[in-house]
């Protein structure tokens, strides 16, 4: 994972994710990557899973 917090209390999953960090271009390029669980992850102790991209546009 790139940039990305899980953590569960009780029932309830929060994602945590910096918004000021970049991790360089998309793989076609039009992007930026924020943050990224780099595909489809388990939630830690369940069996639920989550799959997060963050990105912004890259800069003319």
């Amino acid at each position: 994972m790139k940039n990305v917090e899980m953590k569960i209390e009780g029932n309830i999953l929060t994602i945590k994710v910096d918004l000021s960090k970049e991790y360089g271009p998309s793989a076609s390029g039009k992007t930026i990557i924020v943050a990224s669980t780099e595909g489809n992850i388990t939630v830690p102790e369940r069996e639920e899973k989550v799959g997060l991209n963050v990105y912004k546009k890259k800069p003319v």
